[in-house]
C-alpha cells in the first residue's frame, strides 16, 4: 500500500466546494459546509457496495479510482479480485481511515479482532489492539490525525471512538444520534424498525411512528434550512436539488428516502437499516455486514489489501497527472452533485483520456434525472453509453435508500 503524505485535513475542500462569493448568503452556506466536512464525516460509506460490484464488473486485471469516504466500498471491491485500487479523496480524515481499516485488514490476528474493530467498534480492546498491531504500520501522517485530540472526542486521541462505538461518531453520526434524540422527544424509538420479523410489520412501524414524524411542525421546519442536513454530507447545491425534487418540499424527499430505508428491504439483509435505526451492526457478526466486514470474506480482504493506494486529494488532479488509457473502472460516489459545469467538465476529459477500452463509471445523485446531459460537453459525453435500464435496475437495488439515482456509463468502443 503506497501512502502519499496526508496534507491538512480540510486542504482542496473549499476550492473544491464554493462556488460563490464567500459575502454571499450562497457563499457564506459554502464556507460552512466545507467547515463541517472538514473532520471525519463517514464513519461508514453509505452507498451500497454489492451494487457497486454488480455494475462495474471487475476483471483481474482492473484498475480502479474511486473516492475514498469511509472506505467500505474500496476494500468491498478487493473480493472481486481487481489488480490495483487507487482511493482518493481531499478529506484528510477519510484518508487516515481508510488506511487505518487496511493497515488493521493486514496487521490484526484474526476475523475476530478484525470485526472487533470496525464491526462493533465498541471496546477498549480495540485501543489496546492500535497499539500493538496497528501504529507500526501507519504512516506518521495517519498515525498523527489518529493519536491527535479533538473537541469531538472530549479531548481524548481520536483512535478513542473505536472504543465508545466508532458510529456514533464523525459529523454523519452525530446527526443520526440528534434525529433519535428528536424522535424520543416525540414518543417514537427509532429501533422499532429492527425488532420487526416481517416487511409488513416493517411497513407498520414506518406508517404509525416514523412516517407522522415529517409533519411534525419543528421537522418541517428544520428540513427547510440548508445547513440543518449539513450532518447528512449535503452541501448547498445539493440540497437545491433535493429541493426542486420535491418541489419545494425537503422534508417529502426525506420522508420518501426512509420510506425505502425502512421498508424496501428485509430488516435481516440490510445493514444501512441497522446503522440508521440502531447505530450498530448486529451484534457477534451474525448479522447484515457490509462485504469487507463478513467472517468468510476476510482472508481476501487480507491478502489483496496491498493493492490499495490511498492518496488525499483531487479526484481530477490526481487523474490529470495519469498516462492514457491507464484505468478501467472509475467510482464518483455523489461527488458531481458539488460540482459546477467547468468542475465536470475537467473531471470527465480527464476520465476520458485515462479510460481503457471497456472502462466503466457509475455514479450516484441525490435526485434520480442523470446530471449530465446538457452540462457535458458534447463531444465528450458522446464518447460515453449510458446504460439508462441497468442504472434503474440498480437504482432499485441500492439497500442504503438515500439516493434518487445510480448511474452507470460505458465507454463507446
Amino acid at each position: 500500500m503506497q501512502v502519499g503524505a496526508l496534507k491538512k485535513p480540510n486542504e482542496g475542500l473549499h476550492s473544491a466546494i464554493r462556488q460563490s462569493p464567500l459575502l454571499s448568503r450562497d457563499g457564506l452556506l459554502e464556507y460552512l459546509f466545507a467547515r463541517a466536512f472538514s473532520g471525519l464525516v463517514y464513519s461508514q460509506i453509505w452507498e451500497d457496495p454489492e451494487v457497486d460490484l454488480a455494475a462495474l464488473r471487475l476483471t483481474p486485471d482492473c484498475h480502479v479510482v474511486a473516492i475514498a469516504s469511509g472506505g467500505c466500498n474500496v476494500l468491498s471491491y478487493l473480493i472481486d479480485d481487481p489488480a490495483r485500487i487507487t482511493a482518493v479523496d481531499l478529506n484528510g480524515a477519510h484518508v487516515a481511515l481508510n488506511r487505518l481499516k487496511l493497515a488493521a485488514a493486514r496487521g490484526l490476528p484474526d476475523w475476530d479482532s478484525f470485526f472487533r474493530f470496525f464491526g462493533a467498534a465498541d471496546e477498549k480492546a480495540n485501543i489496546d489492539a492500535y497499539w500493538r498491531f496497528l501504529a507500526p504500520r501507519l504512516d506518521d501522517a495517519s498515525r498523527a490525525y489518529w493519536e491527535g485530540r479533538s473537541l469531538g472526542c472530549l479531548g481524548s486521541r481520536r483512535i478513542s471512538i473505536f472504543a465508545r462505538n466508532a458510529y456514533h461518531h464523525g459529523l454523519l453520526g452525530y446527526f443520526i444520534g440528534l434525529t433519535h434524540v428528536i424522535a424520543r422527544l416525540y414518543g417514537v424509538d427509532l429501533r422499532e424498525v429492527l425488532r420487526a420479523r416481517t416487511r409488513e410489520q416493517q411497513r407498520d412501524v414506518f406508517e404509525t411512528k416514523l412516517a407522522p414524524l415529517f409533519d411534525k411542525r419543528l421537522i418541517r421546519w428544520a428540513t427547510s434550512r440548508r445547513v440543518s442536513l449539513y450532518g447528512l454530507g449535503i452541501p448547498p447545491a445539493q440540497y437545491g436539488a433535493l429541493e426542486a425534487s420535491g418541489g419545494g418540499n425537503v422534508a417529502a424527499v426525506l420522508r420518501e428516502r426512509v420510506e425505502r430505508l425502512a421498508c424496501g428491504f428485509p430488516i435481516e439483509s440490510n445493514y444501512f437499516a441497522w446503522q440508521a435505526f440502531g447505530r450498530t451492526y448486529p451484534a457477534g457478526g451474525e448479522g447484515p455486514m457490509p462485504p469487507y466486514l463478513k467472517r468468510e470474506n476476510f482472508t481476501l480482504v487480507r491478502d489483496r489489501a496491498e493493492r490499495v493506494d490511498v492518496r488525499h486529494g483531487s479526484l481530477t488532479r490526481y487523474l490529470e497527472d495519469c498516462d492514457d488509457r491507464s484505468h478501467d473502472r472509475y467510482v464518483l460516489l455523489d461527488a458531481q452533485d458539488w460540482m459546477s459545469d467547468a468542475q465536470l467538465n475537467a473531471l470527465w476529459a480527464a476520465i476520458s483520456r485515462t479510460a481503457k477500452p471497456r472502462a466503466r463509471v457509475i455514479f450516484r445523485t441525490a435526485c434520480e434525472p442523470n446530471l449530465l446531459p446538457g452540462r457535458l460537453d458534447p463531444t465528450i459525453l458522446a464518447r460515453w453509453e449510458y446504460e439508462a435500464e441497468q442504472s434503474s435496475a440498480f437504482t432499485v437495488r441500492d439497500r442504503s435508500g438515500i439516493y434518487g439515482g445510480f448511474h452507470l456509463y460505458r465507454l463507446r468502443d
